[in-house]
């Protein structure tokens, strides 16, 4: 059975604290901009409430991976001469943003978003590829990770295979993803991607922590 969680909600159709998921998806669903987090306990969330959601997304719980230590021997530590990225969305299609972070200190190092329509594969991808460019326009040689496969294969691919019909709501998203497609096939990196081992390690870094 799944522990119960709360729900801060800072911006939304209505601000506060809320015992279900589907009450928090309520509040933010089709909310632009909208800012909320989930919580272990009730006295959590409320006092998550009077401050900054800032302060709150991806900072992630402990965690206590169920790997075996063998396993974890063989998958070692992250590689911390990286920068990680992730989206999210709420829903899907929903509310789509996504960032890059320096995977070590979790600074965020860029954010676009929220989106009024998008998926979560394509917050990915997006993700993925400015962080592509970030690392290129500062001549970095750190790695970069991520924890979507199918980000990776499209990037790979230099094409996006996302199902999302295109429409007036979802034309920003798809402005970007344009502009990525074409960067993959005029540019050539030496970035290094990795998938992030969210079995051993937890949530990737730029995760924002919401659900």
């Amino acid at each position: 059975m799944a522990k119960k969680k709360y729900y801060t909600v800072w911006k939304g159709h209505k601000k506060g604290v809320f015992t279900s998921w589907n009450d928090c998806k309520a509040q933010t669903k089709d909310y632009e901009g909208a800012q909320y987090k989930s919580f272990a306990t009730f006295d959590a969330a409320k006092e998550a409430f009077k401050g900054n959601y800032f302060d709150y997304i991806g900072k992630n719980k402990s965690f206590a991976s169920e790997l075996s230590a063998e396993q974890l021997k063989k998958i070692g530590k992250p590689n911390y001469n990286s920068i990680a990225v992730d989206a999210a969305s709420s829903g899907n299609p929903g509310i789509m943003e996504y960032r890059g972070v320096d995977t070590k200190s979790k600074k965020q190092l860029f954010k676009q978003g929220p989106f009024a329509q998008g998926t979560n594969n394509l917050g990915e991808f997006l993700a993925l590829v400015h962080g592509l460019g970030f690392l290129k326009k500062h001549d970095s040689d750190r790695i970069i990770y991520t924890d979507s496969r199918t980000a990776m294969s499209w990037v790979r691919k230099k094409y996006c295979n996302s199902k999302l019909e295109r429409n007036a709501t979802n034309k920003p998203v798809y402005d970007l993803v344009d502009r990525a497609v074409l960067w993959l096939k005029e540019n050539d990196y030496k970035t290094t991607i990795v998938k992030w081992e969210t079995k051993a390690w937890g949530e990737i870094p730029a995760d924002f922590g919401r659900k």
